[in-house]
């Protein structure tokens, strides 16, 4: 089997066939014996979706994973040949010290050509349809390919100032994309914070606007400890109530958005990406627009995110909602906090894939505010998901913009112009990895 390119569309005569092979090395470099390491930062393929890296996990060297083995560096392509159809991809643009990559992943390091080019290349949506075919074409129980299917494609080049032209175009699509779940970021770190200081610290305003255990507040003993005068002990079970109304493949409409596991980044909580169920064979669960999404299969992922959207989930994931709005923002980072997700983990059924459950988590005991203070926090809370939402619609156009572009770019369908002066300071950067470089 061989690629066909964007639909089998004759590139452009001054575009160059060449072999991925003799224009970039594929896993270049691993860790050895004498490499003298001692802390990584590790990334797996569950961390990559569709472009992006939820999370780094750092590891003393000797506690590692057997498969933290690829060494990282500048502007490599990372691309799963574990089920390609997921779209475990990204670059790295500027690597960390000591970042590693699962065995899981092929490393492409860029030789001669230019990095965004060969990025967005080979993980064009035709590429990953080549890929996902002989990967599904063998026998194992985990669809997969070789190393060499990428060593081994053929790609068509154009001149070097087209090659940066055309990546610095995609590029700049996804550096707003990230300065979006930048800002998204923020955004729920800000509000943690919030959350803390109002429900760990207890420093919410009292009736004067005063920090509350700063000004002499007082306090009762419970269960849980000091906990504010007026204050109850309850159960998350109180405030919040799980959905359960499943739906057959068949009669879910046509376009109907799709969440999966794989979909929930961790430890945020703005989602980024999502599927649609044209292609599901299997029981889903409805949810609704900010309904709180908790992965609830290996929970100690912390997959916990706010649904952007009405749609359709894996039945892998609960979809949670406060029994009144007043208590909605507290809410979300009762489910969001560590102490929860912990709680989840050890109480959860199964030693290689353990599961959490509903009846579990509504027990967790909680601390519950007045009405009036809840209420306070919820309405700050839904301006952060309000602005949050708008980033992540902000970012589906933006992403649409980006494929519809991708194809027609890389077959030279469309071509962009360029100056005949027009400098290419990538390539020369890049090229001094490889001694073997030739212009």
């Amino acid at each position: 089997m061989s690629f066909e390119p964007f639909n089998g569309m004759t590139p452009p005569n001054e575009w160059k066939a060449r072999l991925v092979k003799d224009i970039a090395v594929v896993n270049e470099r691993s860790i050895k014996k004498s490499d003298r390491i001692d802390t990584i930062q590790y990334i797996d393929i569950a961390a990559v979706n569709h472009r992006n890296i939820d999370q780094l996990q750092t590891f003393k060297l000797n506690d590692a994973p057997s498969r933290a083995r690829r060494i990282v560096q500048d502007n490599d392509i990372l691309i799963s040949t574990v089920r390609p159809n997921l779209k475990h991809y990204t670059m790295i643009r500027k690597a960390e010290p000591d970042m590693i990559a699962s065995t899981g992943f092929a490393v492409i390091s860029p030789k001669r050509v230019h990095p965004d080019f060969l990025y967005y290349y080979l993980t064009s949506d035709s590429y990953t349809r080549y890929l996902t075919q002989i990967a599904e074409g063998q026998t194992s129980a985990y669809p997969a390919f070789n190393s060499d299917i990428i060593e081994n494609t053929v790609i068509y080049l154009p001149p070097e100032n087209e090659q940066c032209e055309i990546g610095e175009m995609l590029a700049s699509v996804d550096k707003k994309i990230e300065l979006n779940n930048a800002i998204n970021k923020n955004l729920e770190e800000m509000t943690q914070a919030l959350f803390k200081r109002w429900f760990v610290d207890f420093e919410f305003p009292n009736e004067n606007g005063e920090p509350y255990k700063s000004s002499g507040g007082e306090f009762e003993e419970s269960e849980l400890g000091l906990i504010p005068k007026g204050w109850k002990i309850g159960r998350i079970g109180d405030i919040a109530s799980n959905r359960t109304q499943t739906v057959r493949p068949e009669e879910i409409p046509s376009g109907t958005k799709y969440i999966g596991l794989e979909h929930i980044p961790r430890k945020k909580l703005a989602i980024s990406h999502f599927g649609v169920s044209d292609e599901l064979e299997s029981n889903k669960l409805w949810f609704y627009k900010g309904d709180i999404l908790f992965g609830k299969l290996r929970p100690y992922f912390h997959k916990v995110s706010i649904a952007p959207f009405d749609g359709v989930c894996s039945t892998d994931i609960l979809s949670i909602n406060s029994k009144r709005d007043e208590f909605y923002g507290y809410l979300v980072f009762q489910l969001f906090s560590e102490r929860l997700v912990d709680y989840v983990t050890q109480s959860s059924n199964g030693t290689k894939m353990p599961r959490t459950n509903w009846r579990d988590m509504s027990n967790y005991s909680i601390v519950i505010p007045p009405m009036e203070i809840a209420e306070k926090f919820t309405t700050v809370v839904r301006g952060f998901v309000s602005m949050m939402t708008n980033n992540i619609y902000e970012n589906m156009n933006l992403s649409n913009i980006r494929d519809t572009l991708l194809p027609k770019l890389m077959s030279g369908e469309i071509r962009v112009p360029v100056e005949q002066d027009h400098s290419v300071p990538d390539l020369p950067m890049v090229a001094e990895r490889s001694a073997n470089y030739q212009p």
